[in-house]
């Protein structure tokens, strides 16, 4: 184990979790997308195995659990396979807008997820339809509220991810009110501001501004590199984002990862992440 890196996670100076960009591209097109994500996107996925051997490494270096985002994850095939091997080498949480599990990709989930060491985080903006769909698509909502109760029912572990600028504390209490209908509990239920990155830079949609010390140091590997955070790899107009890059390096996890704790560590005293979003 290097003690290095496993030093820094225990003493928080770098987060517990790696993270994978699987892929980047996703049958919507959210208007705060951090990497201008969409269907005609170059898909620019990760492979299962590197995914799985990167793990291993990851387990060995300190790190203790896995978090794997996109694009849609599970607009791969495979994806449900990859996330219950990660989840044999690590606690695994994986980032999804929960609109595909429907016939036999639900099934196909199900099969290699339930009871496992898993979390699906689930996209979730607002308590209707009207709102959540003006950023997320149309018919998301309807979609989302569909997929999350039948995955429970099956035994799969489920989070809420709401992003806003906007929600009213009312709005917030019956976003609340409806996950814990379907057996979510309030401390699986995110909610983090729209970071003025990538599609919402463009747009102007406000938010947080979020660089390197704003952000919770979580290394996140992606076909471009290894990033700061999972927030790091956006993209703007057409273009990745280099200012949160580590290394281009990815493999083995030990470069970008003791690359990162040096960078951690140099940080003047006080000058902790300041916004902790995940």
């Amino acid at each position: 184990m290097s003690t290095l890196v496993a030093d820094a996670v225990a003493d928080g100076v770098i987060g517990e979790r790696l993270w994978f960009y699987a892929n980047y591209h996703c049958n919507l097109e959210c208007t705060y997308c951090l990497t201008e994500s969409g269907p005609a996107v170059a898909r620019r996925t990760l492979d299962p195995a590197w995914m799985v051997e990167r793990a291993r490494e990851a387990r060995d270096l300190g790190f203790r659990s896995l978090g794997v985002t996109g694009g849609e994850p599970f607009m791969v095939s495979s994806m449900p396979d990859t996330v219950g091997r990660l989840a044999d080498v690590l606690p695994t949480v994986v980032l999804s807008n929960a609109t595909l599990f429907h016939g036999p990709r639900f099934d196909h989930a199900v099969r290699a997820l339930a009871g496992r060491a898993v979390h699906i985080q689930v996209s979730l903006d607002a308590p209707d339809a009207s709102v959540n769909d003006a950023g997320r698509g149309d018919d998301n909502f309807r979609q989302v509220a569909d997929a999350i109760p039948r995955l429970v029912e099956r035994g799969l572990n489920v989070r809420i991810a709401t992003t806003t600028v906007g929600l009213t504390p009312g709005d917030l209490a019956r976003l609340c009110q409806l996950h814990r209908s379907w057996g979510i509990p309030d401390e699986d239920h995110v909610v983090r501001p729209i970071v003025a990155r990538g599609r919402a830079a463009l747009a102007e949609l406000g938010g947080v501004v979020a660089g390197l010390h704003d952000l919770s140091a979580e290394l996140c590997l992606t076909a471009d590199g290894a990033f700061w955070s999972a927030f790091g790899p956006t993209v703007r107009s057409g273009r990745v984002d280099t200012d949160l890059l580590v290394t281009r390096q990815t493999a083995p996890v030990a470069v970008p990862a003791e690359a990162m704790v040096r960078i951690a560590r140099g940080a003047p005293r006080g000058d902790d992440a300041r916004l902790g979003i995940r």
